[in-house]
């Protein structure tokens, strides 16, 4: 089965969400790695990116992306991690 745009662009978010909990660590135990913490600097930028991306086509990411002052989408809307094109 084919993923969506919507799918495709959730495992891109997930993978760059992975990538900053392992340089996370890494740089856990080595604060002083000016190359990790640019890569880490890095990552983080590209998966913002992706967010904005994809609270522009499909809604708030989390709770905290929700911009609506008249209502709350939130709770109104798929959340992310369900599966379909809603």
């Amino acid at each position: 089965m084919a993923l969506s745009d919507k799918q495709k662009l959730m495992r891109k978010i997930q993978a760059q969400s992975f990538v900053l909990v392992d340089v996370t660590l890494y740089l856990d135990s080595h604060p002083n790695c000016k190359n990790a913490l640019d890569f880490y600097h890095k990552h983080k930028a590209i998966k913002e990116k992706l967010i904005k991306e994809y609270e522009r086509n499909y809604g708030p990411f989390t709770a905290m992306g929700v911009e609506d002052t008249d209502k709350w989408t939130w709770s109104t809307t798929a959340f992310p991690w369900e599966r379909g094109e809603s």
